[in-house]
């Protein structure tokens, strides 16, 4: 039984916040505007985010993303690139903008993961667990959901 003021207590809710830059990162990666080709080189083809210091608020990993002018110039495989950004060691939230072609036609869907490595803290790992529905109730209309544990996908 735990008592409010052990170190678990963030288990009932974890009262983690959203950064807006978080919220306005994800309306831009979900949102296709007509835009010139400078613009879509600036576009988010990947991004991760992490908790603050303070485990207090989810906010953007800094230097964690793939631009989409990024792949085929400096990135050849932005999956494969994406997964080697994600810490061995520790959890993280992340938006990837996935391209795929079905029979029928060439599809764009925006996945949301949550990365709880085997090495990854236990405490980190429920923090993470716990604070994943603050952030996919401010992440509105998101298609796909995926929760990665253990050893990275293969590209």
């Amino acid at each position: 039984m735990f008592s409010p003021n052990d170190s678990f207590g963030f288990l009932k809710a974890s009262g983690v916040q959203v950064a807006d830059e978080v919220c306005r990162i994800f309306y831009d990666m979900k949102v296709r505007k007509c835009s010139t080709p400078e613009e879509i080189k600036k576009r988010k083809k990947a991004v991760i985010f992490c908790l603050s210091a303070d485990k207090k608020c989810i906010i953007v990993e800094e230097g964690k993303e793939i631009l989409v002018g990024d792949v085929g110039v400096t990135i050849t495989d932005p999956f494969k690139h994406f997964v080697g950004m994600l810490p061995e060691k520790d959890c993280r939230y992340a938006l990837y903008d996935a391209s795929f072609e079905t029979k029928e036609s060439r599809k764009e869907e925006l996945m949301f993961f949550l990365w709880a490595p085997e090495l990854a803290p236990l405490k980190s790992k429920m923090i993470y667990a716990s604070s994943k529905d603050a952030i996919k109730k401010k992440f509105q209309g998101l298609v796909r959901f995926s929760m990665c544990l253990g050893h990275p996908p293969e590209a």
